[in-house]
């Protein structure tokens, strides 16, 4: 199977407009977002301190981050001494590089992976393959869209997208090509297609000598490092091979096993509405000998790939708290409709909105796009368990995509252009501005507008286009609020008034 990457997608509008008028897949979205939306909802209230755990977390990861340098430094320190080795990867390049290469040195060519944001951003999989080695996806989902020739639409449920009738198909007709075939008269109740999983991953577990796995935190006082999940695949991941290759975001580190404590409450709760994980996996270098689990030959990559750009936005930082719980995918009308695919990045909705376009950068019409991919109506900063303001970074990346101006790429400060594209935005905001500025054209503009209502058109043509095409154009009053006030009141009776005050 060839590996799918998200390469050359067009800007998001066009992208979603076919996710939109595909009634099952908009079935399918709403369906799930909205179980684990009410689940999720039902785990949190019954936490009192749920507000100070987020305010904790936020704490916390805000701490952490300026002084990343620091606890990187002492990661690097905690597994040398456990045995493991670290390797530093500035980009996508350099990580998926470094993994060949440990990988072609066992003489495996075939590894076992636990599902992982990391290695789906710089595209892993296809790298490895490419190099002529096989990856074995084993989370039930990752494995579905593996199977499906497909992408992940979501961060903790990867094929949202497909109902069960969809995955019964998909696992008749492809699962004998990657190993054990499904079961004859195999149906689509959810017990069959995961003991069809099981199967099929148990011969893979049992013969796998390299694993490959990302981590959902590091421990910078021990450099321990921690994978949580739901169905057990990671833990075999995680003990079965004999090497271990770690790929994991340098925001991904807490400092103390304290700090841990407040993320191993937030996490659950907010992304698979579990008051804790069934499986937390936790791992401090080799296990040495003794026939301890744990593998024998452990490394951790440890990924920039544009997050210290990112690091360098005051504004934009915060993005770097994200904890990858999807809160804010299913609580986003824009995402419920457009599905993940639409993003054309490992990050689907209001966190890859704002996520990917400090990571990767502006300049492709797909980026610049993201930004405005949200109706800024706030429900992720509302469910985000770390306090991310996404709507106003949203709105901070809109201004340097209609505007350009100071930004750090790959590490050097530099001048960013505007995309191309907005200038008339730029145009009606200048005017806008001017007209704001100077009463008496306000005021002239109002009755103009006024004396003109009958003849508005109810679409806008040009650039206005799109944004009528699915809402009327509001209608223009018969005279503007001042005038009504002038009118009805006066100014005599205004300073009446405000004598009497």
């Amino acid at each position: 199977m060839s590996g799918r990457t998200y390469l050359g997608m067009p800007a998001f509008p066009e992208a979603a407009g076919p996710a939109t008028r595909d009634a099952r897949l908009r079935r399918n979205l709403r369906h799930a977002t909205g179980t684990i939306r009410a689940k999720r909802a039902g785990a949190v209230a019954e936490l009192p301190d749920w507000a100070e755990l987020r305010a904790a977390g936020a704490a916390v990861k805000d701490r952490t981050l300026r002084h990343l340098d620091h606890y990187l430094e002492q990661v690097e320190e905690a597994v040398t001494a456990a045995g493991g080795t670290v390797h530093w990867a500035v980009d996508a390049d350099e990580a998926n590089r470094i993994v060949t290469s440990l990988v072609r040195a066992t003489g495996e060519r075939e590894v076992v992976k636990v599902k992982s944001m990391a290695t789906q951003e710089i595209g892993l999989n296809a790298a490895l393959e490419e190099a002529g080695i096989r990856v074995c996806e084993t989370d039930l989902a990752e494995l579905i869209v593996q199977l499906g020739d497909d992408l992940p639409s979501h961060i903790l449920v990867p094929a949202i997208h497909r109902n069960r009738g969809e995955i019964r198909d998909i696992f008749r007709e492809r699962m004998g090509r990657w190993g054990r075939p499904a079961p004859e008269g195999l149906g689509d109740d959810p017990a069959e297609l995961a003991e069809a999983a099981r199967l099929h991953l148990r011969e893979k577990f049992l013969r796998a000598k390299v694993g490959i796995s990302g981590a959902n935190f590091m421990v910078a006082e021990t450099g321990t490092l921690v994978v949580v999940e739901s169905e057990g695949n990671g833990r075999m991941c995680l003990t079965l091979p004999e090497t271990l290759i770690s790929v994991v975001g340098i925001e991904k580190v807490v400092p103390t096993w304290r700090d841990l404590e407040v993320f191993l409450q937030l996490l659950p709760r907010s992304s698979t509405a579990e008051r804790m994980n069934p499986y937390t996996s936790m791992w401090t270098g080799t296990a040495g000998a003794g026939g301890a689990d744990g593998p024998r030959d452990f490394h951790l990559v440890l990924l920039d790939n544009g997050r210290t750009d990112a690091l360098a936005d005051t504004v934009g930082r915060q993005a770097l708290r994200c904890i990858r719980c999807s809160a804010c995918l299913n609580v986003c009308p824009v995402y419920e409709r457009a599905g993940g695919h639409a993003y054309g990045s490992a990050y689907p909705g209001p966190i890859g909105a704002i996520l990917t376009p400090q990571l990767r950068g502006t300049t492709t019409e797909l980026d610049a796009s993201l930004p405005y991919a949200s109706s800024l109506c706030g429900a992720c900063y509302e469910v985000c368990p770390v306090a991310i303001d996404i709507p106003r970074v949203l709105v901070h990346l809109r201004e340097r995509v209609a505007e350009g101006g100071e930004a750090t790429v790959r590490g050097q400060r530099t001048t960013v252009r505007p995309a191309r594209g907005h200038a008339a935005e730029r145009a009606a905001m200048r005017a806008a501005r001017w007209t704001l500025d100077h009463p008496g054209a306000l005021r002239a503009g109002q009755r103009l507008a006024s004396r003109t209502r009958r003849l508005h058109p109810r679409r806008l043509p040009g650039p206005g286009r799109a944004w009528t095409a699915s809402r009327d154009l509001p209608a223009v009053p018969a005279e503007s609020f001042r005038h009504w006030w002038q009118r009805t009141r006066g100014a005599g009776s205004a300073r009446t008034e405000g004598e009497g005050r």
